[in-house]
């Protein structure tokens, strides 16, 4: 049914109702450091200061994975997602989290393999057996030039390689997110895409600033029951549309 049809999300405060740097360090008792560490550092150096700290400290990897597994996952997120996956959509992710956050509470709820492919910043573990971060795009190579987006990672070039590497035919987006950084991809979408801007969200807020800017057809969804049900009507509609 969805065969023609790609959804992407977004991860934090999208797919998990929580930012997933935040929740490990708040688990961990680390709030006051990072609040030293936050003006100081771009967003991932940051990230990967604070695992130095939950190094340093003798935590272990399997103890952050413990606090990932916490983090609150709406039920009817993961029914929408399985669902959408069973209708045969490509599924894909977009996030400024890490391939070890995203990949650790996907498997923990069973749904990671329904996604194709996940962009997002790399994690790796060091020879210390320290868990690192490293920005999506590199810094040493040429950053990209867009200006609405962080320097680590443009969700724009992201979406515009995904639609580059599709047929014609199976070029009909469906964009999930809430935040600042989901704005660039959203203006990369076309008349026949949708966007899911979560309500009253910075990405939400920014489209209705200017309606005119965004090509897609804007829904919005506040809650997980929400998510579902529009997330699966709009498959449906695209799917009917293809057909015709």
């Amino acid at each position: 049914m969805g065969e023609s049809v790609t959804v992407i999300f977004d991860f934090d405060q999208t797919i998990i109702d929580d930012d997933s740097d935040l929740w490990v360090i708040s688990e961990l008792g680390l709030t006051h450091l990072f609040n030293q560490f936050r003006s100081t550092l771009p967003w991932t150096s940051l990230m990967d200061r604070m695992l130095k700290e939950v190094h340093s400290q003798g935590i272990a990897i399997n103890h952050i994975a413990d606090c990932l597994k916490r983090a609150y996952f709406h039920p009817s997120i993961i029914s929408a997602i399985k669902s959408a996956h069973a209708l045969r959509c490509d599924l894909k992710i977009i996030s400024d989290a890490n391939t070890f956050y995203i990949k650790t509470i996907l498997e923990h709820h069973g749904i990671w393999d329904c996604f194709s492919e996940v962009n997002t910043n790399p994690a790796f573990v060091d020879e210390e057996e320290r868990l690192r971060i490293t920005p999506f795009h590199d810094s040493t190579l040429s950053p990209h030039s867009c200006h609405l987006c962080p320097p680590n990672m443009c969700k724009g070039l992201v979406i515009d390689r995904i639609r580059g590497s599709l047929p014609e035919n199976k070029r009909r987006f469906i964009y999930i997110g809430d935040g600042q950084g989901d704005y660039c991809p959203t203006l990369k979408l076309e008349g026949s895409d949708f966007v899911m801007p979560r309500k009253d969200y910075p990405l939400s807020n920014r489209i209705f600033s200017d309606p005119k800017l965004v090509n897609a057809e804007v829904h919005e969804w506040s809650s997980g029951e929400e998510f579902e049900s529009i997330l699966l009507k709009l498959i449906n509609k695209l799917a009917i549309q293809i057909k015709m």
